[in-house]
Parts: C-alpha cells; sequence; structure tokens
C-alpha cells in the first residue's frame, strides 16, 4: 500500500499516499451479503460504536441548549478551562509539573499530530517510526513529502533504542511511538519510554508519543515519567484522545502537549485547518474529566477483561500456527497461518467467515515482508460472548478456505 513519497515525485500531496484503509476496507462489504447465521463481525475499526454513557449525552443536550457560546468561534488553542483541566490531572498522573501553556485543544488527535509534524519537519526531512505504525501517521508523512525511516521491533514489537539511535541523521525531526500500540496493543515500557526520550534529547529532535490509549493500560501507574523532568518541553511531544476514553469520536476533540513556543507555531497551521476545535465537543470532554473517572474505570476494567479473552482464545486455536503477537488497549495483533498474502487473506476471510479485520499490509512498509503474515483485530466492540464467536470462525477457518496450506 506504501507509496514512493520523494520530494522530487510529480505525485500531488494526496496521490503520495494510500487510501484511508479502514474506508478501503469498507468498501470490500459492497456485494456480500451475509446470512442470518452468520452475521458481520466488523473488527476493523479501533472507534467504540456505542454513544457516550447517557448522562454524558444529557450533559451535551443541556451545553447545546444553554450554553450560547458552544455554538461560536473560540480560542485557536482551544477552551482555557479545558486546557487546564487537562494540565492539572496530568501533573498528577504523570507526577510532572505541566503548565496550561503547554496545552492545546485539537479536532482529534489525528490534528494533534498532524500539527506537531507541521511545526517540525519540511519536505525532505525524515521521521523515525517503528513498525507495525499507525497508517494515519503515515499518510500525513507522505502528503507531507517527509521521509519515513522504519525501525523493525523485536518479537515483542518493541524497538531497540540503541538501533534507533543508528537511525538518526542530519535531517531526522522526531522519533514517533504510540502506547498502548496501534495496531499491536503493546505497551512501551518506561525504561525504554525514558531511554528513548534521552535519545531524542541529545541529538536535540523530538520524541511524540501518542497516547490515545492510554486510560486502558494494565496497570495503575504512570506510563513515564518524562514529565518529571523540568525541560521536558524542549523534547516531548505528547498527544492525546478523548474519543476512545469518553466514546467522543464525533465531537473530534484531541490535545497536544509540548512546548510555549511550539505551539504558537501550531495554532498558525490549526487557525488555517479548523479555526478552533468542536465547542461542545470541548465542553463535554471537560464534564467528562470532571464527572466520568469512575465511569472510565470501568469501561477499562472491561476492556482489559476482554483482553485476557482474546490472549485465552489465542492458545486454545487447534491451529498452531497462529500466533499472537501483540495484545492490549482495543487489539490484538497476530499471525496467520496461511499460505496467502495478509491483504488477499483479509478479503477472503469477510467472505468465507463474516469477519472483517485489517491485514498487515496496512501497517507496514512496501518493503517488509512481514506485512503479508499479519493480521489486526480491534475489539474494542465485541464483548466477551463476541470474542468467543470470532474464535470460532477463525478456528474453522481453514475449512473454508479451499486448497490453502500451512506455512
Amino acid at each position: 500500500m506504501q507509496r514512493n513519497n520523494s520530494p522530487t515525485s510529480n505525485l500531488s500531496r494526496t496521490q503520495a499516499t494510500f487510501s484511508p484503509p479502514v474506508m478501503e476496507a469498507r468498501r470490500w462489504l459492497e456485494d456480500i451479503t451475509f446470512p442470518n447465521n452468520q452475521p458481520l463481525i466488523n473488527v476493523s475499526q479501533a472507534a467504540p460504536i456505542d454513544p457516550p454513557p447517557r448522562i454524558l449525552r444529557e450533559a451535551i443536550t443541556e451545553i447545546a441548549l444553554n450554553s450560547r457560546t458552544a455554538h461560536h468561534y473560540g480560542p485557536v488553542l482551544g477552551l482555557p478551562e479545558l486546557r487546564e483541566e487537562l494540565a492539572n490531572k496530568w501533573s498528577t498522573d504523570y507526577n510532572g509539573v505541566i503548565s496550561s501553556e503547554n496545552v492545546a485543544i485539537t479536532s482529534g488527535c489525528n490534528q494533534a499530530f498532524c500539527a506537531a509534524i507541521t511545526t517540525l519537519a519540511n519536505n525532505g526531512d525524515n521521521v523515525i517510526l517503528p513498525s507495525p505504525w499507525y497508517f494515519n501517521h503515515i499518510m500525513w508523512l507522505q502528503m507531507q513529502g517527509i521521509k519515513i525511516i522504519e525501525q523493525e521491533t523485536n518479537d515483542k514489537l518493541l524497538p531497540n533504542p540503541d538501533e534507533t539511535e543508528t537511525l538518526i541523521d542530519d535531517n531526522t525531526k522526531a522519533i514517533v511511538i504510540t502506547t498502548p500500540n496501534n495496531p499491536a496493543g503493546v505497551e512501551y515500557p518506561k525504561d525504554l519510554i525514558s531511554r528513548l526520550y534521552e535519545i531524542a534529547k541529545s541529538h536535540e529532535i523530538a520524541l511524540i508519543i501518542d497516547e490515545t490509549y492510554r486510560d486502558f493500560l494494565s496497570h495503575n501507574d504512570a506510563p513515564h515519567n518524562l514529565f518529571e523532568n523540568a525541560d521536558w518541553p524542549d523534547t516531548l511531544i505528547h498527544l492525546y484522545s478523548f474519543s476512545k476514553a469518553y466514546r467522543l469520536t464525533g465531537h473530534r476533540i484531541g490535545a497536544i502537549f509540548c512546548s510555549t513556543k511550539l505551539l504558537s507555531e501550531a495554532e498558525k497551521f490549526l487557525d488555517t485547518m479548523s479555526i478552533c476545535p468542536n465547542q461542545i465537543g470541548q465542553q463535554a470532554a471537560l464534564w467528562g474529566l470532571r464527572h466520568l473517572q469512575p465511569w472510565l474505570k470501568n469501561e477499562c476494567s472491561e476492556i482489559l477483561n476482554r483482553r485476557v479473552a482474546i490472549q485465552s482464545a489465542f492458545a486454545e486455536l487447534d491451529d498452531p500456527g497462529w500466533k499472537l503477537l501483540g495484545s492490549g488497549a482495543y487489539f490484538a495483533y497476530a499471525r496467520h497461518p496461511f499460505n496467502l498474502k495478509s491483504d488477499e487473506l483479509a478479503r477472503r476471510i469477510v467472505r468465507k467467515a463474516g469477519i472483517l479485520l485489517l491485514p498487515g499490509t496496512m501497517f507496514r512498509s512496501e518493503s517488509n515482508p512481514q506485512r503479508f503474515e499479519e493480521l489486526r483485530i480491534a475489539f474494542a466492540n465485541l464483548d466477551c460472548r463476541g470474542i468467543s464467536e470470532l474464535f470460532k470462525r477463525l478456528n474453522i477457518l481453514r475449512d473454508h478456505m479451499g486448497d490453502l496450506v500451512a506455512n
């Protein structure tokens, strides 16, 4: 799927990258009718389909009806109250000192990433990303003519920081990681994050950490201790999303934590792209931060229960060729046992088994052969009963795959 994004290419900005993967996968459904006894199991997208909890929807209704400012333009960098609430909560959660002046609200976490990259890098610069990676990060980099340095990961899907350092050159502007990871769910250990931070700091480049799924960690500790460093804004760019934590996907509210200098540059980008974040969504996010922490804790427990169910189900699959490579947050990332490339396999699976998932070709470069061996399952919308049905179908998949044989 990856296209050449050379600065000398004659392709337009959008032609330089691939079609949105989730939209591409949905097109595979266009001519398929699923029988009543085998309805579609959609594990292609990591977005909750349930609405926000009723109490938050009632708050949103109140905001829409009675807050005049909710329908006006607001500050480009977001509501001051929401920026302050995030700064205070993150200072507590990460045992650090974060000012509201280091926080901006964005139209989703994707826009936060785009803003960060736009302030840091130009056409021809490069950014280091471990793979498998989040495809929207790649799409933006390709559209900006920024070279992507793919770093291989180990059998736990984590990068070797010593290797990371060898990839840095004069044109490197950032190291980018996502933890818990999309697509694999892998949680980066604190010591690894600290090491990557020190490497970025010593080379005077940025460490961008997308922590969209930080609310679904398997432990209660801070994900890392980087905010404890007094000079963290010189190196760290932290990204966050309210879409997953409070099911505010359609309201498009995210956040970026970084230096005031970078935010002053990002403000130009954000003003041009969206003028201001969604006002109702921002007030809803603020309400959620103040009132929904017990509810969010229960949501995390449910996701962790599903993770356990996924791990147990993989261990019980009859075909030993399946291997779970990573799991956590909303994701399971696996190696499949079939003698077929993952992109073609994914299309066959939706037809033969009624399961829509994404192939590894969407998460690695064209030069990486592992892309053909891997599949991503996003289980955010499957309860344990749904997970059981998913693996029932996977377990008999070989019976429906014709002459395919194990690798």
